[in-house]
Order: C-alpha cells, then structure tokens, then sequence
C-alpha cells in the first residue's frame, strides 16, 4: 500500500471519529462527560460504540418517522445498517463514517457479531412490540444494553495486558451497569415511550396504573444493578475508572432522584441530574472521593435465595 493510499485511510478514519465524537456530544450530556476521563484511544472507541447505538437507536425511535419512513420501511434501514455493519466489520471501511469507526473499534478491540446481532435483534424489536414479558423483557435489555456494556469492556481491556477477556467478574459488572443504564431510562422515560412511541417495557407495568410500590420495586432492581457494577469498577484497567465511576455516579444521582419523585409525577415529568450537580460528581470523582453507596443489596429483590 501506498503512503498516499495510507494517509487517506488515516485521514478517513480521522474524520469517521470526529463524526462518532460530534453524536455523544449533541444526545447525551453525561455520556460525553464520562467519556472525557478517559485515555485518547479508550475514549474513542467508546464514542464510536455509542455513535453506532445511537443512530440505530433513531431508526427506531422518532427521526425515521418524522422522516416519513413506516416501519416497514424503518425495518428495511435498520437491516441494512446491520448488514454495512457486519461487511465494515469484515473488511475495514463504510462510506458511513459511524459505522467505519465503529468497525475499527470492532476489528481494533476484539468483538464482533457475536454482540452486534443481539444488538440489532433488540432494536428491530422496537418495530414489532409494544409490550414485554419477562423473557422478551430480558432479551431486550440484554441486547440493547448489556451487550453495549460488553463492547465498552472490549474498548478498556483490550491493551491491559489481561491473558484472557473472559473473566466472569468483569463481564458480570458490565451487563450489570448497562442493564441498570437502560432500566434508568426507561423509567426516566415512561411518559415519553408510552404516549409518543405506545411502548410498555417493563414487564406487567401499566402507565396509567403506575404506583409507589411499583416505582419502589423498580428502582431496587435499578439497585440491585448498580451495585453489582460498582463492585467490579476497582477491577478495570486504572485509566477507566474514573470514566466508569463516573457514568455509574451519574446514574446513581438518577435513580435517586427517580426514588425520591412521586410515581404520579414519574409519569409525567423527565428526571434529570441538573449540569451544576454532574459537575460536582465529576469534580468527587476525579479527586477520587466519589460518594459511596452504604446500601449492598446481594439478591435482586424478589428472588428467593
């Protein structure tokens, strides 16, 4: 190969990232800040993550509609954005420049369809249920978050020296902390999802009979997640903690504001952490004096053992 032939490749790669570092900064606030603690090479390759999930997270969730697109139709993009994504994944490019980033951090780091296709699965199930028991409940969010989780993982490890990936701890803590990310913005959201998109997640929960109880057992299970996750954040390489930590104190600012908002309230008002109060997360964090939780729960509430 050329060194022409290579610096254009160079500068296309360039340009795809700033492209995938342009979407986190314009949907999401605390992801965009989380990911600033980051060392230059983890940090792009979790923008290139979250630019991929987000776009596709548009196809099915206002954008294509607003465009004019039915599902069917929506449904045709969204196969079509897997299938570039798996050819970028085999071979190194897309004329899209979020999915040729995503695609070097896939090839870069070491995952493959073994976690997109589960990802893809859960947004074409956005197209095709507004409901959920407990077995699709839980393929959902396995495929629409842990899995996400999984590639981040991919992203901090990959150069830590580590003899193997699989170990259990680790991928516990990061299905766990995206489990826990995606069940935040569900309740976070449950207005949103039900009057605009007319979707249900959570299994048996019914907006307009939402209740304390209800919104109580949610948030424990959010919890029970989170705690799960932030037991793992000392195991990760030392130039992701704070990023983690980060992410997961933002989080946890939610889900408390989430517990402490009447459920009448919850179902009609977006919660959010306001920027003064993530600035003083991040400033906790960064000089390593991050609140800790003194609550551990070790069952996930509603289980036996």
């Amino acid at each position: 190969m050329s060194q022409a032939t290579t610096t254009r490749l160079a500068l296309y790669d360039a340009t795809a990232e700033a492209a995938s570092g342009v979407v986190i900064e314009r949907y999401s606030t605390s992801f965009g800040l989380a990911s600033r603690l980051l060392a230059k090479d983890a940090r792009e390759h979790i923008r290139n993550v979250y630019a991929l999930v987000r776009v596709a997270d548009e196809v099915v969730d206002g954008p294509a509609t607003e465009a004019g697109l039915d599902p069917a139709l929506a449904r045709v993009v969204l196969d079509e954005l897997e299938a570039d994504t798996e050819r970028a994944m085999a071979v190194g490019f897309s004329v899209n420049p979020v999915v040729h980033a995503f695609a070097r951090t896939a090839r870069v780091t070491g995952f493959g369809a073994d976690l997109t296709r589960p990802f893809f699965a859960s947004m074409r199930m956005d197209l095709e249920r507004t409901e959920h028991d407990d077995a699709s409940f839980g393929t959902y969010v396995y495929g629409s978050a842990e899995v996400v989780g999984l590639m981040c993982l991919r992203a901090f490890v990959h150069r830590a020296g580590r003899p193997t990936f699989d170990d259990a701890v680790l991928v516990d803590g990061a299905r766990a902390l995206g489990a826990a990310f995606q069940k935040v913005n569900f309740l976070r959201d449950l207005h949103a999802d039900f009057e605009v998109l007319g979707r249900s997640y959570f299994p048996g929960v019914a907006v307009r009979t939402f209740d304390e109880a209800t919104k109580d057992r949610l948030v424990a299970d959010v919890q029970f997640d989170l705690d799960r996750a932030a037991r793992t954040i000392p195991l990760l390489p030392a130039d992701a903690r704070k990023a983690v930590a980060l992410a997961h104190a933002l989080f946890q600012e939610l889900n408390d504001r989430i517990a402490g908002t009447p459920a009448n309230l919850l179902i009609t008002t977006r919660v959010r952490v306001p920027n003064p109060v993530k600035a003083r997360l991040a400033a906790q964090v960064l000089a390593g004096r991050a609140p800790s939780r003194p609550r551990a729960a070790t069952h996930r509430p509603g289980d036996s053992s």
